[in-house]
């Protein structure tokens, strides 16, 4: 990473679990940056969730492409932003996610880009999000959740958190 990020905190999994939560972000940064590595009990996509806002205040639009077909899908009024819904976690195999949120302590509404590469068993996918959260209050905490809680991170799943200054 350039000299302009610091990890802030990382989580590397040691039980299985259904969700992973950064909380007490400091102020101090322009950006922040999550990178995954990880696996799931049952196949899910991963949702994103700000400041334990469950309400309907997230949107997302998606492209995404296997090696063989492109499409595209937009969701309004979730209840978080879902990270690569056309193409799920696996269950072996470890995907990876970018995700940059940009102007997290701003007074506007927050953006997120999300990228997700990964391996189906021989059939490749990646996908890229760009979301909206519809609140102007700056993040203190983002909350990862496997299939919105449905299923768990596979133990050794890696969570890293990057703070990004003069972004």
């Amino acid at each position: 990473m350039p000299a302009t990020y610091e990890p802030i905190a990382t989580n590397t999994l040691s039980t299985a679990t259904p969700s992973v939560t950064f909380s007490s972000i400091a102020s101090t940064y322009t950006d922040l940056k999550v990178v995954i590595v990880a696996t799931s009990s049952g196949s899910r996509t991963i949702w994103l969730r700000f400041n334990s806002d469950t309400a309907n205040n997230y949107s997302v639009t998606e492209l995404y492409g296997n090696g063989t077909s492109a499409n595209a899908l937009s969701q309004i009024n979730f209840s978080a932003i879902n990270l690569a819904g056309a193409a799920n976690l696996s269950t072996t195999i470890p995907h990876l996610y970018s995700i940059d949120v940009f102007s997290y302590r701003g007074s506007t509404n927050k953006t997120v880009l999300a990228t997700k590469a990964g391996d189906q068993n021989g059939s490749g996918n990646y996908v890229a999000d760009v979301g909206l959260w519809r609140n102007t209050a700056a993040i203190t905490s983002l909350t990862l959740q496997c299939g919105n809680g449905a299923d768990d991170f596979s133990i050794g799943s890696t969570f890293t958190l990057y703070g990004i200054k003069n972004a």
